[in-house]
């Protein structure tokens, strides 16, 4: 028997063919920088289990930010370190809080630069969860919406450009969007972390932004890694609830469940890069067992392919410089 008259390998043939038939693109701003800022001056401290991801002071952001911007990522996202914890986390919806001024700091240099700020409590906590806790450990859902409601407001009004609820709390959407319309804010866009998965993948991030849980875990909050159909009935909530933009977290280990979101609802579809995906990446890299450029690369690519619109990654700055370096090559 003869070979068909379709050969694949001959659109396989050199780079100019291969970019003719190419499905999938991945673009410098596709990707959502997260940033960690902490209390002081001329700090950047790097995170040992992150290395490259810094945690910095406020008047360090316009240097980040340009760095961002030289490199063609037009997109960040805030996480704070407060100076000091308490019980309901009141520094999170502080008007002089860490973030609050941060996006200041970075509206003030780089006015068009776009800020997305993380919508939580957990680093602002003494106990380390996500809201309110009552006196036998629990997390108390309604009574944390006002708080996190509190919180997008501050943001916004600091000049935030996107707030991101990723608390996963019933209703959050629906409160936080209330309260920023209430507030002038029907501008502001909401990106949920609406299928956030309870993962050990968030190891890292942990170190970076002190946000350990001091008891228990957050598995009465965040979703089982078991379920995907759950995945969908929290997104349509989410979507229901008034989000502009839904995301699955972790990505790597759930790109069935960002596909079958993309699939399900052909809605805005950010995935989260997390940390523990990175430091694997990292450490095989260190050690000479894989080649970084190309593995982060082809992990994002993965990510797009899958349906994402966005990724946030602690990768952007690399994975922009090297998609632009083989652009600026050919």
């Amino acid at each position: 028997m003869g070979f068909p008259a379709y050969r694949p390998r001959r659109m396989r043939a050199n780079p100019t063919v291969r970019a003719f038939v190419r499905e999938t693109t991945l673009q410098p701003s596709d990707f959502i920088y997260p940033l960690f800022v902490k209390p002081g001056a001329g700090v950047r401290d790097e995170v040992p289990s992150m290395p490259g991801v810094f945690q910095v002071s406020v008047d360090r952001l316009a240097g980040e930010v340009d760095e961002l911007a030289a490199c063609g990522v037009r997109s960040l996202m805030l996480f704070g370190l407060p100076s000091r914890k308490d019980e309901r986390g009141s520094e999170a919806y502080a008007d002089d809080g860490i973030v609050q001024r941060a996006v200041r700091a970075i509206k003030g240099h780089a006015p068009g630069f776009h800020v997305i700020t993380d919508v939580c409590l957990c680093e602002y906590t003494s106990h380390g969860h996500c809201g309110v806790v009552d006196a036998r450990g629990n997390v108390v859902n309604d009574e944390t919406l006002a708080l996190l409601s509190a919180e997008a407001v501050s943001h916004a009004r600091a000049g935030a450009d996107m707030v991101a609820p990723s608390d996963m709390m019933d209703g959050r959407v629906a409160a936080l969007r209330e309260a920023l319309d209430a507030a002038g804010f029907t501008h502001v866009p909401l990106m949920a972390y609406s299928a956030k998965y309870a993962s050990a993948y968030y190891g890292p991030f942990c170190d970076a932004a002190d946000s350990a849980p001091a008891f228990g875990d957050r598995s009465t909050y965040q979703m089982d890694p078991a379920n995907s159909d759950e995945a969908l009935r929290e997104v349509g909530l989410d979507i229901a609830e008034g989000a502009d933009l839904v995301m699955v977290k972790p990505a790597l280990a759930y790109l069935d469940v960002l596909r079958r979101v993309r699939e399900e609802f052909s809605f805005p579809t950010v995935a989260y890069n997390v940390s523990g995906e990175y430091a694997m990446v990292k450490a095989a890299a260190a050690r000479g067992w894989i080649d970084e450029r190309r593995v982060v690369l082809e992990t994002l690519l993965s990510m797009k392919r899958a349906g994402a619109c966005a990724i946030v990654t602690y990768h952007a700055k690399d994975a922009a410089r090297w998609i632009r370096e083989a652009h600026h090559g050919r």
